[in-house]
């Protein structure tokens, strides 16, 4: 009897590891501020985003894909807890990003890749608290194996900072350092060893582009420079952290398009490493932004058409502000050049990588994972029957606007203002209020957000 125990453990460690090896990898780019229209996939035409655009080209394009809130740290928050933000922790930027961390107590989304035997790696901005800090701040309190990026949300404002957080150690850059080339090149790395080490990873790159300050190389920005110097008398100002100097930008129309070309030639090379390494197969590339175009650091999005036509920008809860793009690749599973209008959010992303690896969904998820849809089996496919934002503002997280788009209709509602009901089908730019001859939209509309909204806890 013991004989046979022994047989079977070692035969379910075993299949443990097999199953392990044949997990696919997972890099997952979370973009900063990057609106619906700025990539040429979905219609930018001022400059081209080729190597972004292949994962829409060799896998699936979301039309109806929404980030967790309307700006940064409620976002990723929303993304690592699977939580909605009426149910989230912090639902707003908090100054000196106080409440942003993360609940210890709750399983997130990298948690559930370790339990899965993977390797784990964040590079960027974490924006959930002070990433050279120990406990709740840090990206290795919940479970990435390896953080390298910004300190904090506030200095990820510049991409000149003076230091950057290696695993915990705050390591001192010289003076000029574009930090966002070697973020990248340490998630290249990470990669690299992993693959190395015959472990299956989860590769988590928040990057900073194209948030803020419009910084780029100098050799790029030049090139765009002699694109637009109708701009030239522009200057892009944007300010960082108390200790940090975040440079001015001559013409930062420029500056963005350099900062996006610079993006996308990163994503290229990291494309041609998966190719190299014998793993492109295996890999299942993903791309989305926390929040819709910003109006910052010079930035102008009406001149990009950064929202696509959207009405809204980062900060509102109409369409510009909330709806994202995102792309999905994986060769052999994803079927190359094909769209969908399925309806997800950042929510959805936990469920979905939970079914990837073959773990449980932690319970506080409001979720549905899709998965069938990137397998091309529509007819398994969950759907929302609504999906639900609130946005914040102050250290006290009183409500500024909410917002609930439930099939083809949306609701929207600023703090102190009428509920305004839209048909995006119909008008998908939001410019016909239906409010006044749909009484009874509004209604249901108003007792979705009560239920969806639970009052926050006072932080732990």
């Amino acid at each position: 009897m013991k004989h046979s125990l022994a047989a079977l453990l070692v035969s379910l460690c075993a299949c443990g590891t097999s199953f392990a090896a044949n997990l696919p990898n997972v890099v997952y780019i979370l973009a900063d501020d990057l609106g619906y229209g700025d990539l040429s996939c979905y219609g930018q035409d001022k400059f081209q985003t080729p190597n972004i655009d292949r994962l829409a080209a060799e896998g699936l394009k979301f039309t109806n894909h929404y980030s967790g809130n309307t700006v940064c740290s409620p976002s990723r928050a929303v993304l690592m807890t699977g939580q909605h933000s009426g149910h989230c922790h912090v639902r707003g930027n908090l100054s000196g990003e106080r409440g942003a961390e993360l609940d210890p107590a709750m399983q997130v989304l990298p948690e559930l890749f370790q339990a899965a035997g993977y390797a784990t790696g964040a590079f960027g901005k974490w924006g959930l608290g002070q990433t050279n800090l120990s406990g709740r701040a840090n990206p290795l309190t919940h479970g990435f194996d390896e953080f390298y990026g910004w300190k904090s949300q506030g200095i990820a404002h510049t991409y000149f900072p003076s230091s950057v957080v290696d695993n915990g150690r705050e390591v001192p850059l010289e003076p000029g350092t574009f930090v966002h080339d070697l973020v990248m090149d340490r998630a290249r790395a990470f990669i690299r060893r992993s693959v190395k080490d015959e472990k299956p990873f989860f590769c988590y790159i928040p990057t900073a582009v194209p948030h803020a300050a419009m910084h780029a190389p100098a050799t790029l920005h030049e090139k765009w420079r002699k694109v637009f110097p109708q701009f030239d008398s522009r200057i892009g100002k944007y300010g960082a952290g108390p200790d940090e100097e975040c440079p001015d930008v001559q013409n930062p129309i420029a500056g963005f398009a350099a900062m996006m070309e610079n993006l996308d030639n990163e994503v290229g090379q990291l494309l041609a490493l998966l190719q190299d390494l014998g793993i492109d197969d295996s890999t299942l590339v993903m791309f989305s932004s926390d929040n819709g175009a910003h109006k910052e650091g010079g930035h102008d999005p009406s001149f990009w058409n950064s929202t696509g036509g959207l009405r809204g920008y980062k900060r509102d809860m109409h369409e510009g502000g909330i709806r994202t793009p995102m792309l999905a690749r994986w060769p052999g599973v994803i079927q190359p050049g094909r769209t969908t209008s399925h309806m997800s959010s950042f929510q959805d992303v936990m469920p979905t990588f939970a079914e990837l690896v073959g773990q449980p969904t932690p319970p506080q998820c409001d979720g549905l994972s899709f998965l069938p849809t990137l397998r091309g089996e529509p007819d398994r496919q969950q759907r929302h029957s609504y999906l639900y934002w609130e946005f914040c503002k102050g250290n006290d997280q009183k409500i500024f606007s909410q917002a609930v788009r439930q099939d083809d209709w949306k609701a929207y509602r600023e703090q102190g203002k009428a509920m305004q009901i839209f048909n995006l089908h119909d008008d998908p730019l939001e410019t016909h209020d239906l409010a006044k001859d749909l009484p009874e939209k509004v209604r249901a509309m108003n007792t979705i957000m009560e239920q969806a909204h639970t009052p926050l806890s006072p932080p732990k």
